[in-house]
């Protein structure tokens, strides 16, 4: 639901309850299978809404450096996947306020070319959609258009992500499992989203997720060094 409504936020939040049960390496393997229950629902419940030429746009630069990243994330260590989630978490917020704040505007080969270092970073984090939400609102998308387009992206960003996980043997059954789970029970949080979307006032939950996302990415980066 609140992926729905926010755009982003899931996939922020969920490595804070799922790092504490199944550690930090897994986590965005699971993620990467389990958004794309929720992408789909999302983009079916806002599908008239999709840019789909700022989506072509996106998506032939992005897909590639999503390989490289996430199979160098596949080789990090606990230690290391719990600095690379929690730092990205932390960044994610001042990164999302400076380029609202400059008024970011976006050509269509601008956005090609940022989506190319967005992609790496989505392949290897669980908390790089929320760049995404900047950059396609720096081309000039704005409410249900940006959900929806975003939510046609990842489903071919989490598509390659789960592929390359799984060849690099980052996915199990446990894995599988949890994700399947975990997409399955979100199906009907879009639905929702779309019902309270114009209700719901953006700027008090997204100034809730925020301080959620930067203590909680916070936490996980002070935990790894101390173990």
């Amino acid at each position: 639901m609140i992926g729905g409504v926010s755009g982003y936020g899931s996939g922020a939040l969920m490595p804070l309850v799922l790092v504490p049960i199944v550690g930090p390496e897994p986590v965005v393997p699971i993620l990467s299978i389990a958004a794309l229950f929720n992408n789909t629902s999302r983009a079916a419940a806002f599908f008239r809404m999709v840019d789909w030429r700022r989506a072509a746009v996106v998506l032939p630069y992005a897909l590639p450096a999503t390989v490289a990243g996430a199979w160098i994330y596949s080789r990090l260590s606990g230690r290391g996947a719990a600095v690379v989630i929690g730092a990205m978490l932390i960044a994610s917020v001042p990164l999302r306020r400076n380029w609202a704040k400059r008024g970011l505007k976006l050509s269509d080969r601008s956005l090609a070319g940022v989506s190319l270092g967005w992609g790496f970073l989505a392949g290897g984090t669980s908390g790089a959609g929320v760049m995404l939400l900047s950059m396609l609102m720096g081309v000039g998308l704005q409410g249900s258009a940006v959900i929806a387009t975003d939510a046609i992206i990842s489903i071919g960003m989490g598509s390659v992500k789960a592929s390359t996980f799984a060849l690099a043997g980052a996915l199990g059954a446990r894995e599988v499992t949890i994700a399947v789970l975990m997409g399955a029970v979100a199906i009907p949080g879009a639905f929702l989203a779309r019902s309270i979307a114009k209700r719901l006032p953006l700027h008090v939950h997204t100034a809730i997720l925020d301080a959620v996302v930067m203590i909680g990415g916070g936490a996980m980066v002070a935990v790894a060094f101390v173990q």
